[in-house]
């Protein structure tokens, strides 16, 4: 709703009833030109065909309402903007403070930022093993009458275990035009949990304290990431 297309859209066509005299080529253009070719005929078509399905929808005070609605626009617009000169900002301190995690497909300047907040000095955890039971993703032992058994732990610092977990989903994200994965290797390392009989929910919190280690070592010795690449037996 808040993309680039979209916001161009609704500001010039902030009701159905601005669609009344637009021919699909015409609109077609104006798609194709805000959405750099990616938009064209067919979404024109589809737009049109909805407004037309819809009858007149055309409600009292209109003309305010579209106000309304380009008001809004111009609204997001600032804000993104804003957002981006922050971002710029962001990238400035990570450099100061030789912060990497941006490397790794799934964080931008934000969620690097928040890392960062969470995690603070590196150097107070001794090994990923901490870190990762600081962020309540390390299972908890429990033994009694000389057996021991590995529970969920349901401590540690919520907000830091939600990074990992949202970073962990955005791993497995797959191109749809490209159909490329946006990181190979931990797709496949996901993959393979599934294949070993664990649960999805399971394979997830594997992956998650997997990037605990990549995070660990990004932010303790300042490297760039490196895609590792999956071994040639594995890869089919």
């Amino acid at each position: 709703m808040d993309g680039k297309t979209a916001l161009a859209f609704w500001a010039k066509y902030p009701s159905p009833r601005c669609l009344e005299e637009v021919t699909e080529s015409e609109l077609a253009d104006f798609l194709k030109q805000e959405s750099n070719h990616y938009l064209s005929l067919a979404k024109a078509r589809q737009i049109l065909q909805l407004v037309a399905e819809d009858g007149c929808t055309k409600r009292e005070h209109q003309d305010q309402r579209d106000m309304l609605v380009q008001s809004l626009v111009r609204s997001l617009r600032a804000s993104a903007d804003e957002m981006t000169k922050l971002e710029a900002e962001l990238g400035v301190l990570l450099g100061i403070v030789g912060c990497t995690l941006d490397s790794l497909p799934g964080i931008d300047r934000v969620t690097a930022a928040c890392f960062l907040a969470e995690i603070g000095d590196v150097e107070r955890f001794a090994s990923a093993e901490k870190l990762a039971r600081f962020a309540g993703i390390a299972p908890v032992m429990y033994g009694t009458g000389g057996k021991t058994k590995n529970y969920k732990s349901k401590q540690g610092n919520r907000v830091l275990h939600d990074l990992f977990k949202q970073l962990a989903v955005r791993q497995l994200v797959v191109a749809k035009n490209t159909k490329q994965p946006r990181n190979a290797y931990l797709l496949h390392y996901y993959e393979q949990k599934i294949a070993e009989g664990k649960s999805k929910r399971q394979a997830i919190v594997c992956l998650m304290r997997k990037l605990v280690n990549v995070v660990y070592h990004l932010l303790k010795h300042k490297t760039v990431y490196q895609m590792p690449a999956i071994p040639e037996k594995q890869a089919g």
